[in-house]
This record gives C-alpha cells, structure tokens and sequence, in this order.
C-alpha cells in the first residue's frame, strides 16, 4: 500500500463538503437535495463509481463548479468518494440534507479552508483515510478573539 497526499484544487477558496457514499444513485439525490435545500443554490458535485464503468459521475447547476468538482474527483480517485463546491452557499445550510441522503456513508470534511486528502492506493484502487483542513491552531482565543467570533456569527445570522 502507498499513502497518497493530494491537494485539492480550490482557487477561489468556495467552501466544499467531501464524503463517501455508496451507491449510482448518490449524484441524483445529492443533486435533488441541496436544489431542494437552497433554491437557486450554485454547485457542482463529482461521484467517483466503484464498480461497473468505474466513472466519475457528476451534476451541478453550475458548469464551472462541476468542472472543478469532477477534476478534484479524478485527482483524488476514491471509490465511493464525492465532492461538492458550492456557491453563495455555505455548508451549514446544505450539511444535514446532505447526510439524510440514504446513500451517503459519512463526511469527511465541509470547508473553504485549503485541504489536502490522505489517500491510501493499493492494488485494489483507492481510499480516503482523513484529510487535513487548513492549518495548525497558532494561540487560544482571548476576550478579544471570543468577541470577534459571536460578532461574526450574529453578522451571518447564525445567532441573534
């Protein structure tokens, strides 16, 4: 076994949801889910099939965004695996709806952070192991730093 490290491709820092699922089927429901979540919501999703054809399935409402989930799919090669980039749209608004997809398995990561995905290769294909999302806590927030958070949250309208 070989352990890959494979940097995602995220050049304007849109925040992603990765995750492993387990069934054709997931670029549908995935597609149908977050369309019926947020209206109007921008996205591009990339299934990686693990038996059979062995495609990258893939579906959005956004051509760019599909472009870039499909590219990360390939580099990252994991059966089961799928990534979503969303637009004007963050992950706590689709998270759930994602997860009660019924062949949704887990999540690894929902971010706009840099990410890089551990990946383990051997003779079979490919796995996802962990992934590491941005970067090292530098400090413990003070008073200042707990302000800016609830500030932050309350400016996004996640606590009043």
């Amino acid at each position: 076994m070989e352990l890959k490290l494979v940097q995602i491709e995220n050049p304007d820092a849109l925040n992603l949801i990765l995750g492993q699922s387990h069934f054709i089927k997931t670029v549908e429901d995935i597609h149908e889910a977050l369309v019926n979540t947020v209206p109007g919501i921008a996205f591009g999703v990339a299934f990686c099939e693990a038996s059979g054809h062995t495609l990258v399935r893939h579906s959005g409402t956004d051509n760019e965004l599909e472009q870039l989930a499909i590219r990360n799919a390939q580099s990252i090669g994991a059966g089961h695996s799928f990534i979503v980039f969303l637009k004007d749209a963050f992950p706590i608004n689709v998270l759930h709806a994602i997860k009660r997809v019924p062949e949704v398995c887990g999540i690894f990561a929902a971010t706009a952070n840099s990410m890089q995905v551990i990946v383990a290769q051997s003779e079979q294909g490919r796995g996802i192991l962990g992934v590491i999302d941005g970067a090292s806590p530098s400090g413990v927030e003070d008073e200042a730093g707990i302000a800016w958070r609830k500030d932050l949250l309350r400016k996004f309208g996640y606590k009043s």
